[in-house]
Protein backbone atom coordinates (compact mmCIF):
# COMPACT_ATOMS: atom_id res chain seq x y z
CA UNK A 1 0.00 0.00 0.00
CA UNK A 2 1.39 3.39 -0.99
CA UNK A 3 1.83 6.00 1.74
CA UNK A 4 -0.61 8.91 1.63
CA UNK A 5 0.55 11.87 -0.41
CA UNK A 6 1.61 14.65 1.99
CA UNK A 7 -0.01 18.03 1.95
CA UNK A 8 1.97 20.52 -0.13
CA UNK A 9 1.41 24.19 -0.87
CA UNK A 10 1.28 24.63 -4.64
CA UNK A 11 1.24 27.80 -6.74
CA UNK A 12 2.10 28.79 -10.29
CA UNK A 13 5.58 30.29 -10.23
CA UNK A 14 6.18 31.87 -13.62
CA UNK A 15 7.15 35.30 -12.32
CA UNK A 16 10.43 34.22 -10.68
CA UNK A 17 11.34 32.46 -13.94
CA UNK A 18 10.84 35.03 -16.72
CA UNK A 19 12.68 32.91 -19.26
CA UNK A 20 10.00 30.25 -18.84
CA UNK A 21 7.13 32.70 -19.00
CA UNK A 22 8.25 33.86 -22.43
CA UNK A 23 7.77 30.34 -23.77
CA UNK A 24 4.21 29.09 -24.20
CA UNK A 25 5.15 26.18 -21.97
CA UNK A 26 5.92 24.53 -19.65
CA UNK A 27 3.82 25.42 -16.64
CA UNK A 28 6.01 25.58 -13.54
CA UNK A 29 4.85 24.53 -10.08
CA UNK A 30 6.44 25.81 -6.89
CA UNK A 31 5.64 24.11 -3.58
CA UNK A 32 7.06 23.04 -0.23
CA UNK A 33 7.42 19.52 1.11
CA UNK A 34 7.60 18.79 4.83
CA UNK A 35 10.36 16.22 5.45
CA UNK A 36 10.61 16.46 9.27
CA UNK A 37 9.16 18.61 12.06
CA UNK A 38 10.19 22.18 11.32
CA UNK A 39 11.94 21.20 8.09
CA UNK A 40 10.48 22.01 4.65
CA UNK A 41 12.20 21.83 1.29
CA UNK A 42 11.33 24.16 -1.58
CA UNK A 43 10.55 22.35 -4.83
CA UNK A 44 10.09 23.74 -8.35
CA UNK A 45 8.86 21.35 -11.04
CA UNK A 46 7.89 21.38 -14.72
CA UNK A 47 6.84 18.68 -17.17
CA UNK A 48 5.29 15.21 -16.92
CA UNK A 49 7.87 12.78 -18.32
CA UNK A 50 10.71 10.75 -16.82
CA UNK A 51 11.76 12.47 -13.58
CA UNK A 52 15.08 14.32 -13.31
CA UNK A 53 15.79 15.79 -9.87
CA UNK A 54 18.10 18.83 -9.97
CA UNK A 55 19.94 19.67 -6.75
CA UNK A 56 21.68 23.07 -6.47
CA UNK A 57 24.89 23.50 -4.53
CA UNK A 58 25.33 25.45 -1.32
CA UNK A 59 25.22 28.85 -3.00
CA UNK A 60 22.76 27.90 -5.74
CA UNK A 61 18.97 28.01 -6.02
CA UNK A 62 16.11 26.79 -8.19
CA UNK A 63 16.39 29.92 -10.34
CA UNK A 64 19.84 28.78 -11.43
CA UNK A 65 18.28 25.79 -13.21
CA UNK A 66 15.80 27.92 -15.20
CA UNK A 67 17.32 26.88 -18.56
CA UNK A 68 16.91 23.19 -17.72
CA UNK A 69 13.39 23.72 -16.35
CA UNK A 70 12.49 25.40 -19.61
CA UNK A 71 13.92 22.79 -21.97
CA UNK A 72 13.82 19.37 -20.32
CA UNK A 73 9.99 19.02 -20.42
CA UNK A 74 10.05 19.40 -24.21
CA UNK A 75 12.51 16.49 -24.37
CA UNK A 76 10.21 14.16 -22.44
CA UNK A 77 11.37 14.78 -18.88
CA UNK A 78 9.81 16.04 -15.68
CA UNK A 79 12.36 18.46 -14.20
CA UNK A 80 12.19 18.81 -10.41
CA UNK A 81 14.48 21.16 -8.49
CA UNK A 82 14.77 20.30 -4.80
CA UNK A 83 16.66 22.85 -2.73
CA UNK A 84 18.44 21.26 0.27
CA UNK A 85 17.86 22.60 3.74
CA UNK A 86 19.22 26.20 4.08
CA UNK A 87 19.63 26.50 0.29
CA UNK A 88 17.49 28.86 -1.78
CA UNK A 89 14.01 29.15 -0.29
CA UNK A 90 14.08 25.98 1.82
CA UNK A 91 13.75 26.37 5.58
CA UNK A 92 16.68 27.12 7.87
CA UNK A 93 16.03 25.48 11.25
CA UNK A 94 18.84 26.32 13.63
CA UNK A 95 19.25 22.89 15.22
CA UNK A 96 18.86 20.63 12.19
CA UNK A 97 21.34 17.99 11.05
CA UNK A 98 23.30 19.78 8.32
CA UNK A 99 25.66 16.89 7.55
CA UNK A 100 25.84 15.67 3.96
CA UNK A 101 24.30 12.39 5.09
CA UNK A 102 21.44 14.21 6.80
CA UNK A 103 20.81 16.22 3.63
CA UNK A 104 20.84 13.04 1.53
CA UNK A 105 18.27 11.31 3.74
CA UNK A 106 16.13 14.46 3.71
CA UNK A 107 16.28 14.61 -0.09
CA UNK A 108 15.29 10.95 -0.25
CA UNK A 109 12.17 11.68 1.79
CA UNK A 110 11.27 14.54 -0.54
CA UNK A 111 11.61 12.28 -3.58
CA UNK A 112 9.51 9.55 -1.94
CA UNK A 113 6.77 12.03 -1.10
CA UNK A 114 6.62 13.79 -4.45
CA UNK A 115 7.64 11.37 -7.21
CA UNK A 116 7.21 7.86 -5.74
CA UNK A 117 9.43 6.41 -8.48
CA UNK A 118 13.16 6.19 -9.21
CA UNK A 119 14.69 9.40 -10.54
CA UNK A 120 17.76 10.52 -12.38
CA UNK A 121 19.75 12.81 -10.06
CA UNK A 122 21.72 15.84 -11.20
CA UNK A 123 23.69 17.66 -8.51
CA UNK A 124 26.07 20.62 -8.54
CA UNK A 125 29.24 21.21 -6.54
CA UNK A 126 28.87 20.27 -2.84
CA UNK A 127 25.50 18.63 -3.55
CA UNK A 128 27.29 16.04 -5.69
CA UNK A 129 28.34 14.41 -2.43
CA UNK A 130 24.72 14.52 -1.26
CA UNK A 131 23.60 12.79 -4.47
CA UNK A 132 26.26 10.07 -4.16
CA UNK A 133 25.26 9.44 -0.56
CA UNK A 134 21.62 9.21 -1.58
CA UNK A 135 22.60 6.69 -4.25
CA UNK A 136 24.35 4.35 -1.81
CA UNK A 137 21.88 4.79 1.07
CA UNK A 138 18.64 4.72 -0.96
CA UNK A 139 19.48 2.81 -4.18
CA UNK A 140 15.84 2.06 -5.04
CA UNK A 141 15.19 5.79 -5.57
CA UNK A 142 17.97 6.42 -8.10
CA UNK A 143 18.27 5.46 -11.79
CA UNK A 144 21.41 7.42 -12.57
CA UNK A 145 23.54 10.31 -11.32
CA UNK A 146 25.00 13.33 -13.12
CA UNK A 147 27.61 15.28 -11.13
CA UNK A 148 28.40 18.85 -12.12
CA UNK A 149 31.95 19.70 -11.03
CA UNK A 150 31.53 17.98 -7.68
CA UNK A 151 32.54 14.71 -6.10
CA UNK A 152 32.69 12.54 -2.96
CA UNK A 153 33.46 15.14 -0.30
CA UNK A 154 33.60 13.73 3.21
CA UNK A 155 32.34 16.83 5.01
CA UNK A 156 30.50 20.05 4.28
CA UNK A 157 33.13 22.43 5.53
CA UNK A 158 36.53 22.74 3.95
CA UNK A 159 39.24 24.49 5.94
CA UNK A 160 38.48 27.72 4.06
CA UNK A 161 34.76 27.40 4.77
CA UNK A 162 35.38 26.91 8.50
CA UNK A 163 37.67 29.94 8.62
CA UNK A 164 35.13 32.10 6.81
CA UNK A 165 32.41 31.04 9.22
CA UNK A 166 34.32 32.45 12.19
CA UNK A 167 33.48 35.86 10.74
CA UNK A 168 29.82 35.06 10.03
CA UNK A 169 28.35 36.80 13.12
CA UNK A 170 29.94 40.05 11.99
CA UNK A 171 28.35 40.04 8.53
CA UNK A 172 24.90 41.12 9.72
CA UNK A 173 26.36 43.98 11.75
CA UNK A 174 28.59 45.25 8.92
CA UNK A 175 26.15 45.73 6.06
CA UNK A 176 24.44 42.37 5.53
CA UNK A 177 23.62 41.57 1.91
CA UNK A 178 24.97 44.93 0.72
CA UNK A 179 28.37 43.75 1.84
CA UNK A 180 27.92 40.13 0.71
CA UNK A 181 26.61 40.64 -2.85
CA UNK A 182 29.80 42.27 -4.24
CA UNK A 183 31.86 39.48 -2.70
CA UNK A 184 29.57 36.83 -4.12
CA UNK A 185 29.72 38.47 -7.57
CA UNK A 186 33.52 38.37 -7.41
CA UNK A 187 33.50 34.67 -6.47
CA UNK A 188 30.96 33.72 -9.15
CA UNK A 189 33.04 35.47 -11.82
CA UNK A 190 36.23 33.79 -10.62
CA UNK A 191 34.48 30.40 -10.71
CA UNK A 192 33.16 30.79 -14.27
CA UNK A 193 34.81 30.36 -17.65
CA UNK A 194 32.08 32.29 -19.47
CA UNK A 195 30.92 35.10 -17.17
CA UNK A 196 28.24 36.61 -19.43
CA UNK A 197 25.49 34.78 -17.54
CA UNK A 198 26.03 36.81 -14.37
CA UNK A 199 23.77 39.87 -14.59
CA UNK A 200 22.46 42.04 -11.75
CA UNK A 201 19.08 40.32 -12.02
CA UNK A 202 20.66 36.87 -11.78
CA UNK A 203 22.80 37.86 -8.79
CA UNK A 204 19.73 39.21 -7.00
CA UNK A 205 17.85 35.97 -7.65
CA UNK A 206 20.76 33.86 -6.38
CA UNK A 207 20.87 35.79 -3.11
CA UNK A 208 17.10 36.20 -2.57
CA UNK A 209 16.78 33.22 -0.23
CA UNK A 210 19.66 34.29 2.00
CA UNK A 211 18.50 37.91 1.97
CA UNK A 212 15.04 36.86 3.17
CA UNK A 213 16.55 35.23 6.26
CA UNK A 214 20.18 36.27 6.61
CA UNK A 215 20.30 35.42 10.30
CA UNK A 216 18.94 31.92 9.67
CA UNK A 217 21.35 31.41 6.78
CA UNK A 218 24.39 32.35 8.82
CA UNK A 219 23.34 30.13 11.73
CA UNK A 220 22.78 27.22 9.33
CA UNK A 221 26.25 27.73 7.83
CA UNK A 222 27.76 27.66 11.32
CA UNK A 223 26.01 24.34 11.93
CA UNK A 224 27.40 23.04 8.63
CA UNK A 225 30.91 24.04 9.69
CA UNK A 226 30.57 21.82 12.76
CA UNK A 227 28.73 18.93 11.10
CA UNK A 228 30.23 15.43 11.31
CA UNK A 229 29.35 12.56 9.02
CA UNK A 230 28.16 9.27 10.56
CA UNK A 231 30.02 7.29 7.88
CA UNK A 232 32.56 7.82 5.10
CA UNK A 233 31.32 7.92 1.53
CA UNK A 234 34.38 6.81 -0.43
CA UNK A 235 34.42 3.17 0.75
CA UNK A 236 30.79 2.80 -0.36
CA UNK A 237 31.14 4.23 -3.88
CA UNK A 238 31.58 0.71 -5.25
CA UNK A 239 28.02 -0.04 -4.15
CA UNK A 240 26.58 2.33 -6.75
CA UNK A 241 24.82 0.16 -9.29
CA UNK A 242 23.67 2.97 -11.56
CA UNK A 243 25.47 5.01 -14.24
CA UNK A 244 27.38 7.97 -12.80
CA UNK A 245 28.59 10.73 -15.13
CA UNK A 246 30.81 13.60 -14.06
CA UNK A 247 30.74 16.82 -16.09
CA UNK A 248 33.59 19.28 -15.59
CA UNK A 249 34.37 22.63 -17.14
CA UNK A 250 37.96 22.88 -18.34
CA UNK A 251 38.05 26.64 -18.89
CA UNK A 252 40.30 28.30 -16.36
CA UNK A 253 38.30 28.93 -13.19
CA UNK A 254 38.46 28.97 -9.43
CA UNK A 255 37.34 25.99 -7.37
CA UNK A 256 35.77 22.81 -8.69
CA UNK A 257 36.23 19.13 -8.01
CA UNK A 258 39.62 18.07 -6.64
CA UNK A 259 41.72 15.76 -8.88
CA UNK A 260 41.88 13.10 -6.16
CA UNK A 261 38.08 12.96 -6.08
CA UNK A 262 37.99 12.31 -9.83
CA UNK A 263 40.51 9.51 -9.32
CA UNK A 264 38.39 8.04 -6.55
CA UNK A 265 35.26 8.09 -8.70
CA UNK A 266 37.05 6.46 -11.65
CA UNK A 267 38.59 3.80 -9.43
CA UNK A 268 35.58 2.89 -7.30
CA UNK A 269 32.35 3.59 -9.21
CA UNK A 270 31.54 0.57 -11.41
CA UNK A 271 29.73 2.51 -14.18
CA UNK A 272 31.56 5.83 -14.36
CA UNK A 273 31.98 8.26 -17.26
CA UNK A 274 33.37 11.76 -17.50
CA UNK A 275 32.60 14.65 -19.87
CA UNK A 276 34.62 17.84 -20.24
CA UNK A 277 33.29 21.18 -21.50
CA UNK A 278 36.02 23.46 -22.78
CA UNK A 279 33.93 26.65 -22.78
CA UNK A 280 32.73 26.45 -19.18
CA UNK A 281 33.89 26.67 -15.59
CA UNK A 282 32.13 25.69 -12.38
CA UNK A 283 28.59 26.89 -13.18
CA UNK A 284 27.98 24.51 -16.07
CA UNK A 285 24.18 24.75 -16.00
CA UNK A 286 24.49 28.52 -16.55
CA UNK A 287 27.47 28.53 -18.92
CA UNK A 288 26.78 25.40 -21.00
CA UNK A 289 23.20 24.15 -20.53
CA UNK A 290 23.36 22.21 -23.83
CA UNK A 291 26.24 20.11 -22.51
CA UNK A 292 24.37 19.47 -19.26
CA UNK A 293 21.24 18.37 -21.11
CA UNK A 294 23.38 16.08 -23.28
CA UNK A 295 24.84 14.49 -20.13
CA UNK A 296 21.35 13.96 -18.73
CA UNK A 297 20.15 12.27 -21.91
CA UNK A 298 23.18 9.99 -22.16
CA UNK A 299 22.90 8.97 -18.53
CA UNK A 300 19.21 8.29 -19.02
CA UNK A 301 19.94 6.08 -22.04
CA UNK A 302 22.61 4.23 -20.06
CA UNK A 303 20.16 3.63 -17.21
CA UNK A 304 17.58 2.23 -19.62
CA UNK A 305 20.16 -0.08 -21.20
CA UNK A 306 21.24 -1.24 -17.74
CA UNK A 307 17.63 -1.93 -16.83
CA UNK A 308 17.07 -4.01 -19.98
CA UNK A 309 20.26 -5.97 -19.35
CA UNK A 310 19.24 -6.60 -15.75
CA UNK A 311 15.80 -7.82 -16.78
CA UNK A 312 17.21 -10.78 -18.77
CA UNK A 313 19.68 -11.99 -16.18
CA UNK A 314 18.84 -15.39 -14.68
Amino acid sequence: MKPPRPAVWVMLALLPFPALAQDASPIVESFRVAVAPGETLHVVAAGTGDPVVLVPGLFGCAFGFRHLLSRLPGLGYRAIVIEPLAVGSSSRPERADYSLTGQADRLARAIQRTERRPVLLLAHSLSASIALRLGVRHPSLVRGIVLLDGGPMERVATKGFRTAMTYAPWVKWMGGMKRLRPRLRHDLIASSGDTTWLTDRVLEAYTAGAAADLDGTLKAYLRMADAREPEKLEPRLQELGVPVRLVIGTARHQGGIAPEQITSLAKRVPRFAIDSVTSAGHYLYEEAPDAVISAIRRTHVSSLALGRAGSVRP
